[in-house]
C-alpha cells in the first residue's frame, strides 16, 4: 500500500458491523407492493361472520365500484413512506364512503397499515394526530351504522390508536440511533483528528532534529575541507543520507495537517531501544509482563520505530486502565523473513485487579482509533478485540520497507 492510499484509508470511517435487516428494510418497494396487494386481497375475501368468526367471500360476490375502491386505496399503501399522511386520509376516505354508501366496509386491515405508517414515517406531529383523530371518527361512524356494540367499537378505536402509537416509537427509536451513530462518528473523527496532528508534531521533531544534525556536519565539513578533504567527503555523506531520511519521513507528513501547536522541544522521539524502560515503567506499575523480541532487524525507520513504541505503549496503558494490576501480560516483536515489516502483539489475560466489567467488553475508545491511525499512516494495519478464552489481543502490522534511519 502506497503512503497516498494509507493515508485515504485512514481518513475513511471505520464502520460497524451492520445488523439484521428485515425485507421491508433490505428491499422497500417490492415489500410494500406486496403488502399492499395482501391487504386487498384480505378486504375483497375475508369478512366478519356472526359470532365473531372469519368467512371468505368470492371475488364476483362483490360490487365493481367496490373493487375499484379497494383497489385504489390497497395501491396508495406502496406510497405509504414517501407520503404516510396523504396516504392515511386516502384509506379513511374510503372507508366512510364504502361505509355510509354499502355493506362493504372492510378497510380496517388497511387503515391500521396507514396509522403505523403515519406514525413511522411522518414527522407531522399535529397532522398524525388529526389522522388519528379522523380514524375515531371513521371507525366510530362505521360501527354505529353496524350497529355494532360499543365495547367492539372501543376495541376498534385502541386498536387504532395502537397502530399510530407502535409507528411514532419505532421513529422515535430510529431517530435516536441516528443521531447516536453521528455523535459517534463526530467523536471519532475528532480523535482521529487530534491523533494525526500528534503524529505530525512528532514526525516534525523527527524531521527538525535530522535537519538539525544535516547542519551540524555541513559546519563540520566546511571547517575541516582544507586540510582534511577525506574527513569533509565523509561528512558531507552523512549530510546527503540524513537529508535523504528527513525526505523520507517528510513524505509521512503529507495530508496531515499540523495546527501551529506549541512545541515540547526538539529532538529524538522514542523508538524500540526505549522499549526496556517503558517495561520496567508498567512492570513497577504493577503489570506481570514479558517481552519477546525474534527477528527484528534495528535500527528500522524513525517513523516505524516511534510508532511501533507508541503503539506498546497505548496497548498496556489500556491494560492498566481496564483490567488493573497483576493482569498477565505479553509483548511480542516479530520481524518478517524478508524484513519488510514487523508484527507487534499484545496479549492480556484480563484478570487483573480493576473492578467493574469484564476485560472481553473493553471499548473501541481513543486509544484504540490513536493505534490504528498510527498503523494506517505508515501503510499496516490494527486489530484489536477480546481473546476467546479473556482478556484482550492487539496486533498490529508495520512495513518498514527495508528503511535505515
Amino acid at each position: 500500500m502506497t503512503d497516498r492510499a494509507a493515508l485515504r484509508s485512514s481518513r475513511a470511517p471505520h464502520r460497524a458491523p451492520a445488523g439484521f435487516r428485515g425485507p421491508f428494510t433490505r428491499w422497500p418497494r417490492i415489500s410494500d407492493a406486496i403488502l399492499a396487494v395482501t391487504m386487498f386481497l384480505l378486504a375483497v375475501h375475508i369478512v366478519d361472520a356472526p359470532g365473531d368468526a372469519i368467512a371468505f367471500r368470492s371475488i364476483g360476490s362483490v360490487p365493481v365500484a367496490v373493487l375499484l375502491v379497494f383497489a385504489a386505496a390497497g395501491a396508495a399503501l406502496c406510497w405509504r413512506r414517501r407520503a404516510p399522511l396523504p396516504v392515511l386520509a386516502a384509506a379513511l376516505l374510503a372507508w366512510l364512503v364504502v361505509a355510509s354508501s354499502t355493506d362493504y366496509p372492510d378497510f380496517g386491515g388497511m387503515a391500521l397499515v396507514a396509522l403505523y405508517s403515519a406514525g413511522r414515517y411522518s414527522g407531522e406531529l399535529r397532522w398524525g394526530y388529526a389522522g388519528v383523530a379522523g380514524a375515531f371518527v371513521v371507525v366510530t361512524v362505521d360501527g354505529l351504522l353496524a350497529h355494532s356494540a360499543w365495547a367492539e367499537i372501543i376495541a376498534g378505536l385502541v386498536a387504532m390508536e395502537l397502530a399510530w402509537y407502535i409507528g411514532r416509537r419505532v421513529r422515535l427509536r430510529a431517530a435516536r440511533a441516528e443521531r447516536l451513530r453521528r455523535e459517534l462518528a463526530d467523536e471519532e473523527h475528532r480523535i482521529r483528528t487530534e491523533e494525526r496532528t500528534r503524529i505530525a508534531r512528532e514526525l516534525h521533531d523527527v524531521v527538525a532534529h535530522r535537519v538539525s544534525m544535516m547542519t551540524v556536519q555541513a559546519g563540520a565539513a566546511k571547517v575541516v575541507a582544507t586540510h582534511d578533504p577525506e574527513a569533509a567527503h565523509q561528512a558531507m555523506a552523512a549530510v546527503e543520507d540524513a537529508g535523504r531520511q528527513a525526505l523520507d519521513e517528510l513524505r509521512h507528513l503529507l495530508g496531515v495537517l499540523r495546527p501551529d501547536l506549541d512545541h515540547d522541544g526538539l529532538g529524538p522521539q522514542p523508538g524500540l531501544s526505549d522499549l526496556p524502560g517503558l517495561v520496567e515503567e508498567v512492570r513497577r506499575a504493577g503489570l506481570d509482563i514479558s517481552v519477546t523480541t525474534n527477528n527484528v532487524r534495528a535500527p528500522l525507520a524513525a517513523r516505524v520505530e516511534l510508532s511501533a513504541y507508541r503503539i506498546v505503549q497505548e496497548a498496556l496503558t489500556n491494560v492498566l486502565k481496564h483490567s488493573g494490576p497483576r493482569t498477565r501480560t505479553e509483548v511480542h516483536l516479530r520481524g518478517t523473513p524478508c524484513g519488510q515489516g514487523i508484527t507487534i502483539e499484545v496479549l492480556d489475560d484480563g484478570r487483573g485487579t480493576r473492578p467493574g466489567p469484564s476485560i472481553d467488553k473493553r471499548p473501541a475508545g481513543h486509544g484504540i482509533i490513536g493505534m490504528r491511525e498510527r498503523a494506517l499512516l505508515l501503510g499496516g494495519s490494527l486489530e484489536a478485540g477480546p481473546r476467546p478464552g479473556g482478556g484482550f489481543r492487539v496486533l498490529a502490522e508495520l512495513p518498514t520497507g527495508g528503511a535505515q534511519s
